[in-house]
């Protein structure tokens, strides 16, 4: 299903406080070059077969125009790099040892991030899992 808008996809997770914030957050310094999409609305899942739940539970994901997907920091380094003004600081990343440091941070964080950030949730359903 085509939905008319051909930026790359930013699928977060739309129940994570930290997530939704940051992805809004990452969206805004991109210049909108990115359309957010939460994996929690089972059509985007749907619309982008090669993401699993398990996957998009563990990290943010890019996917671009061309279906190349990437995760995680590296998925956060490609958005910022939409942005002309940003793309040389996004360089960074591939500066020995710096993709292995963000990595490693970013999946610690993505690990404790309902711990550190709680749940968003639309109506009380939250509440129920605690």
């Amino acid at each position: 299903m085509d939905t008319g808008d051909h930026r790359p996809v930013l699928v977060y997770d739309g129940r994570c406080r930290i997530c939704v914030r940051e992805a809004a957050r990452l969206a805004r310094w991109t210049g909108d070059r990115v359309r957010l999409a939460s994996f929690r609305d089972p059509a985007v899942l749907a619309r982008h077969p090669g993401l699993s739940p398990a996957a998009c539970e563990e990290a943010i994901h890019l996917v671009d125009r061309d279906g190349r997907v990437s995760r995680g920091a590296q998925a956060i380094a490609r958005a910022l790099a939409l942005r002309p003004g940003l793309a040389p600081l996004t360089r960074l990343y591939d500066v020995p040892g710096v993709a292995r440091a963000l990595e490693a941070l970013y999946a610690l964080v993505a690990r404790n991030r309902f711990r550190l950030g709680g749940e968003q949730c639309a109506d009380d359903a939250c509440r129920v899992h605690r």
